[in-house]
């Protein structure tokens, strides 16, 4: 199957870019489909780590502000991992190293990629690889993240029990953490015998 774009017009530049775009592709049943307007929300390449401590059996989430959930009634300040995006010059390695410094003051090592997707694709080409990590939790806490860019981030140390009760209850609510938990869900069993 194929498609084509006929025009594109840059509508907004900013952190993200938002570009309108006039295409067409083949239909299923065979032909084109009419000419069709679509918006795209550029938003690259993005990367998560969840780093766990195989020893103490704890996970390193993050706590911050997130605009896409002002209307939450429980308020925009959501439970995650730790994530960021894709430089042009750095590996999805590299950024989870950077980040996990950056957000929780955490080391990591022993990555393992776990999950690579995409987040919206009706309307951005964000793609997302999650990885799982080893770390080392004690000591592990604070405030984080980067004042030039208006970060402030709490760091969470919890037992993994804890936070897959707070996957199950809902208090962790989106898709990063989510994935992340239940791959280690899935895979706890393994990962401690690799690990311990």
């Amino acid at each position: 199957m194929k498609w084509s774009v006929i025009k594109t017009n840059r509508l907004y530049s900013g952190f993200f870019k938002l570009t309108e775009m006039m295409l067409q592709h083949e239909l299923f049943a065979g032909g084109q489909s009419p000419v069709l307007r679509r918006e795209l929300l550029n938003r690259g390449q993005a990367v998560g780590v969840l780093p766990y401590d195989p020893v103490r059996d704890e996970f390193v989430l993050i706590e911050q502000f997130r605009v896409g959930a002002g209307d939450d009634p429980a308020g925009p300040w959501l439970m995650e991992i730790i994530a960021g995006y894709q430089e042009p010059d750095e590996s999805a390695e590299q950024v989870v190293l950077r980040e996990a410094i950056e957000e929780a003051g955490c080391i990591v090592s022993e990555l393992e990629q776990i999950y690579h997707y995409y987040s919206t694709p009706g309307s951005s080409n964000e793609k997302i690889k999650i990885f799982f990590a080893r770390t080392d939790s004690s000591g592990i806490s604070g405030i984080h993240g980067l004042g030039h860019e208006g970060e402030d981030i709490k760091v969470h140390v919890l037992r993994s029990s804890q936070a897959l009760e707070w996957l199950d209850t809902g208090r962790i609510d989106s898709a990063m953490p989510i994935i992340a938990l239940q791959w280690f869900r899935l895979n706890s069993e393994r990962i401690r015998q690799q690990w311990l």
